[in-house]
């Protein structure tokens, strides 16, 4: 069975629930124009520039470091939009050049694409970028404090880049420089064939993955890298990359099939002394499983790795691993956020190697004798005697050379993905996580970027217990006008900022927007957002360990009921008159602050008769905006109450009195010229003003003949009929007579012979 089949019959069969499940809808969606005007958005673009790839977040200093098309800048973290420095960092003539005669685009990718960018020590910078397709690396002195104006290239520390940038500026690499040492994951040639985790820079020999063995490495594409301790001894601190390739152990018939990965080294590798000489002897890697469970074991799998984030906890040896996937199926579109241990990921390390003994066998658990020390384990004093990896014996190198694979994959926490959004027109692209000390406890807040522009803010609480957690998609956030994709993401925990870049501009925007969620104490609860509380008077950000008698905060529950029953506003219902004529139309507009909540109608005909709800018909159409009543009826005057129902909770929204004047009112207002027709006065709705509300919401598809019928109405009203017969005959044909006598042969004097029509 094909994967393409496979996947179409759980579309059809349903995941876990019986069905897919269905994308989750923001509590509130705040457009571009809007964070700009209100909510504290700023931007940054240079002219001749883009792709604001490399982003480096210094609390330190207070600046944003940042890697461009042939630029390096230095923004202010409180404003990026103020006070920015910059370096231009071209590449040589002659590079460009020659960058041409190979066939690239001299405008497009005959640059330098500044592609990383790490802090070296407490003065300067180590860079690297493209260079027209000839990597170059470079030191950035930055100074050691904010207040030094200092930013600029050491142009007589320029190195090669190749093992660390990419040649190729639309291809990914990833690295970590840890001491004076960088590892990084990268293309190593000018056609994008040679991949290589490397070790370079530093005072010990470089070190690579073994070269075109595609069990090491399968057409990769470097994500993420990370430094972990695995104990108190420095000996045993491991480097973890993360990676998407071709597996290997895909089966038959099935094309290529992409697997997220997870790899790791010891920081202590030396290489082998007689076999792999200067090549990794303790990489190892795993799959990283990112799927949905389904009926009878098939699983719809999210394979395709976009971004990681390491999410550091108070034991600096396990953190948490935030990662989003998404997939390359034409079948079932959607993208996913797992979230691991690095208990498994150790488990997955320490389980049952990969083998295949030849092309036509299946990949299976190794059963043989493992040989020691176990390969993948570091020579320190914790786990062996040995000093170096080039002690190890032959048959260990041997080991590691041919099962650099793991049997077990690395399954996420809770089986299945955090967050997941199917069938939405954006896909994950970057992902950053804040730790939020609220007054119920700790909440990781994430912020994803999308390929559209937009940043998701999702906070994970708990569901029955914090081992089983539930995300709440709290706002959708238009940060780049012109959707670009996001290519980057920082965060501030200590300034409360989000920085973003895109291929066009960079752009900063707050963690939090307490005031967007209201003026009421039922609409901060609701909100449930761990940056925010109700401080008596208005939402405000929450802050730890302060002692005020009103504040009021609970993520978890975020019940209205117990925190609002002290609100005087509580029981307030905004009120509004509305006029209607009998046969039109009216709208009763109610607009919830929150996305997620359900709006019911209910109706009574006067304060003290029982609220009924109010029901949806060919003549009461529900819209998003409201409820549009058509051809009014004296029966449809008296009181209206909007109610907004979120997350078990009710609460009334508007309150709307509706009069309706019968259509002989409204007519002979018109007709009797009223000197009051411009004013206006309660309980008498002229038909213009019926007329001007419909042009500003038309009716659904019934436009043209309600303003037909309204015309009508605002004629005058025909004469009434003599009692000796109908008008035109007897009585009532000689006044008709004289009045067509005086109404046009004086005008007709005047204006000479009447030209010839038919009408």
């Amino acid at each position: 069975m094909s994967r393409t089949l496979l996947l179409l019959l759980l579309l059809l069969r349903g995941l876990a629930a019986g069905r897919p499940p269905a994308a989750a809808t923001p509590r509130l969606k705040l457009s571009f124009p809007e964070l700009r005007a209100r909510h504290g958005l700023h931007h940054f673009s240079l002219e001749h520039s883009c792709c604001y790839e490399a982003l480096l977040l210094d609390e330190e200093r207070g600046r944003l470091f940042v890697g461009a098309k042939n630029h390096l800048l230095s923004l202010a973290l409180d404003d990026i939009s103020q006070r920015g420095r910059k370096i231009y960092w071209p590449a040589p003539v002659e590079w460009r050049e020659e960058c041409n005669w190979a066939g690239k685009d001299i405008t497009a990718e005959c640059m330098n694409f500044v592609k990383i960018l790490h802090p070296y020590n407490r003065t300067h910078l180590y860079a690297c970028g493209t260079g027209a397709f000839h990597p170059v690396c470079a030191f950035i002195e930055a100074g050691q404090h904010a207040e030094e104006p200092v930013f600029k290239l050491d142009p007589h520390h320029i190195e090669d880049g190749k093992g660390k940038s990419p040649y190729d500026p639309r291809h990914t690499a990833a690295s970590v420089l840890v001491g004076e040492e960088l590892y990084s994951g990268v293309a190593t040639d000018l056609m994008g064939r040679d991949f290589t985790i490397f070790r370079s820079l530093g005072r010990r020999p470089s070190i690579r993955t073994e070269q075109h063995d595609s069990r090491w490495l399968n057409e990769p594409k470097f994500v993420a890298v990370f430094l972990v301790p695995e104990s108190e001894d420095p000996d045993d601190d491991k480097i973890y990359f993360f990676f998407r390739e071709t597996a290997v152990e895909r089966q038959q018939g099935l094309g290529k099939t992409s697997f997220a990965r997870i790899g790791q080294i010891c920081r202590n590798d030396m290489g082998g002394q007689r076999s792999l000489v200067n090549k990794w002897t303790t990489f190892l890697k795993a799959r990283l499983v990112c799927a949905v469970p389904g009926p009878d074991g098939a699983d719809t799998h999210f394979d395709e790795l976009r971004d990681v984030f390491l999410l550091q906890t108070r034991d600096k040896r396990n953190p948490l691993i935030y990662a989003i996937f998404s997939t390359s199926s034409s079948v079932f579109q959607g993208s996913a956020v797992c979230v691991y241990t690095m208990a498994d990921i150790r488990r997955a390390f320490l389980g049952p190697f990969a083998h295949k003994e030849g092309p036509n066998y299946q990949w299976v658990s190794y059963q043989g004798r493992v040989p020691y020390p176990r390969p993948g384990m570091c020579p320190s004093k914790t786990f062996g005697t040995f000093g170096s990896t080039k002690d190890f014996p032959d048959e260990v190198i041997q080991f590691a050379r041919h099962h650099p694979l793991m049997y077990n994959p690395v399954l996420p926490h809770g089986q299945r993905p955090l967050f997941l959004q199917a069938t939405v027109p954006y896909t994950f692209t970057r992902i950053a996580v804040d730790r939020v000390t609220a007054a119920d406890g700790h909440y990781d807040v994430l912020f994803i970027g999308t390929d559209v522009g937009t940043v998701l803010k999702v906070v994970s609480v708990p569901k029955e217990s914090w081992h089983r957690m539930e995300p709440l998609l709290l706002e959708e956030l238009q940060v780049f006008q012109d959707s670009s994709p996001i290519i980057s993401l920082q965060l501030s925990s200590k300034r409360h900022q989000l920085y973003a870049g895109s291929t066009t501009a960079l752009a900063q925007l707050p963690l939090h927007r307490c005031s967007a969620y209201g003026k009421a104490c039922a609409e901060c609860c609701l909100a449930r957002d761990p940056y925010c509380a109700w401080d008596g008077n208005t939402c405000t950000r929450y802050v730890p360990n302060t002692k005020r008698r009103f504040r009021r905060q609970d993520v978890r529950n975020g019940d209205p009921n117990v925190l609002c029953s002290e609100d005087p506003r509580r029981d307030t219902v905004p009120q509004k008159q509305l006029y209607g004529v009998e046969g039109s139309t009216v709208f009763l507009e109610c607009i919830p602050k929150s996305l997620q909540a359900h709006i019911l109608w209910t109706y009574q005909r006067t304060l003290n008769d029982p609220q009924r709800e109010v029901q949806m018909d060919e003549r009461v159409v529900r819209t998003e905006r409201g409820v549009l009543l058509r051809s009014v009826q004296r029966s449809d005057a008296g009181l209206y109450l909007c109610h907004a129902t979120e997350h078990g909770f009710t609460q009334p929204l508007l309150r709307l009195s509706l009069e309706v004047i019968g259509a002989w009112q409204a007519t002979g207002v018109a007709s009797a010229g009223d000197p009051q027709l411009a004013v206006g006065i309660p309980g008498r709705k002229v038909w213009y003003r019926d007329f001007l509300q419909l042009v500003e919401r038309p009716p659904l598809g019934a436009t043209d003949k309600v303003c037909q019928r309204l015309w009508s109405r605002g004629r005058p009203p025909a004469p009434a009929r003599s009692p000796a017969g109908p008008p035109g005959r007897g009585q009532g044909e000689e006044p008709r007579r004289a009045r067509r006598r005086r109404t046009h042969e004086g005008p007709r004097a005047e204006r000479g012979p009447r030209s010839a029509s038919p009408w």
